[in-house]
């Protein structure tokens, strides 16, 4: 797949920017620095692969769509770890899980129903495919933690009982902690010292989760922090950030993304 050398060399400048500033917040909060994941919706494979490639060798990418993440992940090496961010409707689960082997984690399960279909299509994958056999699929319940309507997830005195359900009623899925999406008016306007509240919320959530499950400590991860607000969220404490934008640049609209971008016709 051919790879514009201007448009590798911009990539792999963000991708180095990013990084510094999550050790540099990281240091500050005295933490280790979380796993990033490139978010690649309505970007071409071309980018992924150039990010994926040496010199930086980036594993974690994330999707919102999937039949995008469906053509991706067939064109892309194995080795690379997908993950499904976006709202997810209960129809679309079990050919998520079934249909993408290395699918690393979806991070938007908010019912019942969505993370037994998970379990459904990755007990299919299973029986039809050994190279997938007996590995779980990790996923994060996400936690509407903003109290906006719009916004998925569970009410935060929801989410243990979705968690119960899943550690104890979906044996090939993996409970790998909990995700939010926090107000942007929130994210903007944390001064220097103070806390996103929605950062906090799912932190005590999560903290009572553990207690209420009986689980170890650092057993559930976090999953908080975007483009805007990736440093708050890692003062915060979260294991893992999403930052889209500031790595790959404004998307275009949904009916102009292309899957692969033809080379040959860039004018760089």
């Amino acid at each position: 797949m051919p790879i514009s050398p201007q448009r590798a060399s911009t990539l792999s400048a963000n991708l180095t920017s990013v990084l510094t500033r999550i050790n540099t917040a990281s240091k500050s909060a005295s933490r280790p620095p979380p796993r990033l994941v490139a978010v690649s919706k309505l970007k071409p494979t071309n980018d992924i692969l150039a990010l994926h490639q040496a010199p930086h060798s980036h594993l974690h990418f994330g999707e919102n769509y999937l039949q995008e993440l469906l053509q991706k992940a067939s064109l892309l090496p194995k080795e690379i770890r997908w993950h499904f961010i976006g709202a997810l409707q209960t129809n679309k689960c079990r050919p998520l899980a079934e249909q993408v082997g290395n699918l690393w984690c979806v991070e938007s399960v908010d019912s019942v129903k969505k993370a037994d279909q998970l379990e459904k299509g990755r007990g299919l994958l299973w029986e039809r495919e050994e190279e997938w056999n007996n590995k779980p699929l990790r996923v994060f319940v996400q936690v509407n933690t903003s109290g906006e309507e719009e916004k998925s997830g569970v009410e935060p005195h929801e989410a243990a009982e979705l968690c119960k359900h899943i550690r104890q009623e979906c044996p090939r899925l993996n409970l790998q902690g909990l995700m939010t999406i926090g107000a942007i008016a929130r994210s903007m306007g944390v001064v220097e010292g103070k806390e996103n509240e929605d950062f906090v919320k799912l932190r005590e959530v999560r903290d009572q989760i553990v207690k209420e499950l009986v689980l170890e400590e650092g057993e559930l991860e976090l999953s908080m922090g975007m483009s805007e607000d990736f440093e708050s969220a890692i003062r915060c404490g979260s294991d893992e950030v999403r930052v889209g934008s500031t790595i790959f640049g404004e998307r275009p609209a949904k009916q102009d993304a292309k899957i692969k971008d033809d080379v040959d016709e860039r004018k760089e």
